[in-house]
């Protein structure tokens, strides 16, 4: 294999072929894999050819990827993990925009527990929830990366 293409910040480098890890749970992105230990391997074969950006969300499962990837990775060494929070899971292939200040600022804290991480390389806003003023939800963002939890989007810091 080639060297991967990568991308450089100045503190961080990522190869810009990444593995997004919404497929790892059931069916309809809904609860567990039919074999969680098939989708602990796929992480783990992924981090061998050279990914070492992991993408996922809060809403995946809901939870079921950040945990599998904890449990297939922990401790991730030079593997950086990017999360997101701001869609709600009501049920299989059933998604809803949430950007309220407090919804983002507990899934922030709840996605450091279930990755078994002090701060999180890359969190994003899912989706931009029409019913929450833009500012509410960027500030949010801004707030967490500021108290050193979670990075604002953008940044591989």
């Amino acid at each position: 294999m080639t060297e991967p293409t990568r991308s450089r910040t100045p503190t961080k480098t990522v190869n810009r072929l990444g593995f997004g890890a919404m497929r790892i749970t059931g069916e309809g992105i809904w609860g567990p894999p039919q074999d969680p230990t098939n989708g602990r391997a796929v992480l783990k074969r992924a981090v061998e050819l050279g990914v070492n950006l992991i993408d996922t969300a809060d809403s995946y499962g809901p939870y079921v990827s950040e945990e599998l990837i904890r449990e297939a990775l922990h401790p991730y060494g030079e593997v950086k993990i990017a999360t997101k929070a701001g869609f709600l899971r009501i049920g299989p292939d059933a998604w809803r925009e949430c950007g309220r200040p407090d919804y983002l600022r507990q899934e922030c804290e709840m996605s450091l527990r279930r990755l078994g991480q002090e701060s999180i390389d890359l969190f994003q806003l899912h989706r931009i929830d029409p019913s929450v003023a833009p500012e509410d939800q960027f500030g949010l963002l801004v707030i967490c990366s500021t108290r050193a939890r979670c990075r604002p989007s953008g940044s591989l810091k």
